[in-house]
């Protein structure tokens, strides 16, 4: 029999170890994205819908996992997320061609979309006190793997195995096997149950349905989503194809981005707490979207202002989900659920968007060369992020106004 202490101590490993890995998995995908575009041959439309396609697969886990930790609980349902992401990196290096590479993509963001979820719901049971602190912290994790994973996943796929390149299908297989590690102190703790409210209080999907507020969190969210993944995914294409850097200096300006990210999770959750959750977003949001602005337009020697703007995006998803956690404190499961389930439908289109907008603009331009209209092009796309999230700071303004009428301030 496992004490309480104990039991609370496997917990957190459980929700660390799994935000380390989400990091890790979502974010070795931006230096294997050149070489996977260059040896399959795929057009900046191709990739968008690649990513476009994970998001649509992790939003399929959204509408599900809830449900299915409702049915046969978080333990079992931890238990199988982890070994399908693990999965997921023997069919990608198995890929040969785009059709394939989807197939192990969409398992690999099912078992994403699973996690999410199952990590948001765990830590919402558990984190009861200073709610921000512990899910800035919990979410520290996920910037701490996806620092480490453009860095790692680089190096790892310039290996040589009995002179054969690992390349990004084996760095893949590898990197994903440790989602097997998390197994460990899931299966020795005990995950408690979520506290049931009488019918009549308890948030549901039709009050969701009916309340503004929840709606500007999902386009808040959204924009701040949009803006993260974006950033992650495009990046180091930026660098390479914008500002003609090599790919492990692109990698190295990623990994910065993550660092900033980490940095703000670990140390702003307690300024969270304190100021207020919305008031912090509005912040971290206008942050984030200026200094990206910036070095679109200045050139490659304001480029570390990409990096800084991880300041800003890091704690908004974090605090948002406090700040979930706390408002609609009697029905948290079905709130998160509501509210991640459209996030993934927004980034299915905004990750189709960014890449098709990359192209258009490409097509309209005048330069003289592919080259040229290209980087035109991805100025474009890297502009639709910086909007998203300036975009996020106005739909926060908008949630803070409506608390302070409801005399809600959070």
């Amino acid at each position: 029999m496992l004490s309480n202490r104990t039991n609370y101590s496997l917990l957190l490993v459980s929700v660390f170890g799994g935000f380390l890995i989400f990091g890790i998995s979502e974010n070795i995908k931006g230096p294997a994205l050149p070489d996977m575009q260059a040896e399959l041959s795929l057009s900046n439309g191709k990739l968008g819908l690649l990513l476009a396609i994970n998001s649509f697969s992790f939003l399929i886990a959204c509408t599900f996992t809830s449900w299915l930790i409702d049915r046969i609980g978080a333990k079992i349902t931890s238990i199988l997320t982890f070994s399908i992401m693990a999965l997921s990196g023997v069919f990608i290096f198995l890929s040969t061609n785009f059709p394939t590479l989807i197939g192990g993509y969409f398992l690999l963001y099912l078992g994403n979309g699973m996690l999410e979820i199952g990590l948001a719901i765990i830590a919402a049971r558990i984190f009861k006190k200073n709610t921000g602190t512990m899910l800035n912290l919990s979410h520290f994790f996920y910037g701490l793997g996806s620092t480490a994973a453009p860095i790692a996943a680089a190096h790892m796929m310039g290996w040589e195995i009995s002179s054969t390149v690992l390349g990004w299908r084996g760095m893949y297989m590898i990197m994903l096997s440790l989602s097997l590690l998390p197994l460990i102190p899931v299966m020795l703790s005990k995950i408690p149950k979520e506290v049931k409210e009488e019918t009549e209080d308890r948030t549901s999907i039709r009050k969701l349905v009916k309340d503004p507020i929840a709606w500007l969190i999902v386009i808040a969210l959204s924009m701040a989503v949009t803006a993260e993944l974006g950033m992650a995914a495009w990046l180091v294409n930026y660098l390479v194809k914008v500002y003609e850097w090599n790919l492990a200096d692109a990698s190295a300006m990623l990994s910065i981005f993550f660092f900033t990210f980490m940095l703000a999770r670990l140390l702003l959750g307690p300024f969270t707490d304190r100021f207020g959750y919305t008031k912090s977003m509005i912040i971290f949001a206008l942050f984030a979207g200026v200094v990206s602005l910036i070095p679109i337009f200045a050139g490659d020697r304001y480029a570390i202002l990409f990096a800084i703007a991880g300041f800003g995006i890091g704690p908004i998803y974090p605090t948002m989900m406090a700040l979930i956690a706390k408002k609609y404190s009697k029905g948290t499961d079905t709130a998160i659920t509501f509210t991640v389930t459209l996030i993934g439908i927004v980034t299915v289109l905004s990750n189709l968007l960014i890449g098709y907008i990359i192209e258009f603009v490409t097509s309209l331009s005048l330069r003289p060369t592919y080259e040229a209209s290209n980087q035109l092009g991805m100025q474009a796309g890297y502009l639709f992020l910086a909007i998203t999230a300036l975009l996020c700071g106005l739909t926060c303004m908008e949630i803070f106004r409506r608390l302070k009428k409801a005399q809600m301030i959070l």
